[in-house]
């Protein structure tokens, strides 16, 4: 016949289990969302057609670990005004190129950029070439009509236009909300 002297201690080493699988779980979802992935939200227009509003993506933190950032890379970054606001923008220009928009249209280094991403014809607005500096990039949405990004434009423009390497969190990959959305980020 069992007593029922052991009954606590199961419940005890039962309640044990649990509570280590629970921190197990805290600590591998902490350590995957601060070292592998970011989860992220496109909260406007900015990326249309590419990537809709309202839409979750996940970049992959790792993605430039043993690489550099490279044109047209849709990114997931950080303020470059220290707001604590993650953007989702295109890589437009690089480290120590010159950039120049005339009517709408962007020239790296002098030669026209095809962009094949956009959504509708950009403002004809021009911008001086200018330079961007070494360990910053130049970012755009690919719905320039509604962005703020680097152009500095809009009423509430970035006073740091260009985007400093270390705000880059990661290179956005695939879209997994709402489910009509899922998919790749080209």
């Amino acid at each position: 016949m069992a007593t029922n002297e052991n009954q606590p201690k199961s419940v005890v080493k039962e309640i044990i289990s649990w509570v280590i699988v629970i921190a197990v779980a805290i600590i591998a979802a902490t350590l995957i969302n601060r070292v592998i992935i970011v989860n992220a939200t496109v909260p406007t227009g900015s990326m249309e057609n590419t990537i809709m509003s309202h839409t979750r993506l996940v970049a992959w933190r790792l993605s430039y670990a043993f690489s550099e950032p490279e044109r047209l890379d849709v990114i997931v970054f950080e303020s470059p005004d220290g707001e604590d606001i993650l953007y989702v923008k295109r890589i437009i220009g690089l480290p120590g190129e010159t950039i120049e928009i005339v009517a709408g249209e962007v020239f790296i280094n002098g030669n026209l950029l095809d962009e094949w991403y956009l959504k509708g014809m950009p403002h004809e607005l021009d911008q001086e070439a200018r330079i961007i500096p070494e360990g910053h990039f130049f970012v755009m949405g690919d719905n320039r009509n509604n962005s703020k990004d680097s152009r500095g434009l809009g009423a509430m423009p970035w006073v740091n236009q260009y985007i400093p390497r270390e705000n880059i969190l990661g290179r956005a990959s695939f879209s997994y909300w709402p489910l009509n959305r899922m998919g790749i980020i080209r």
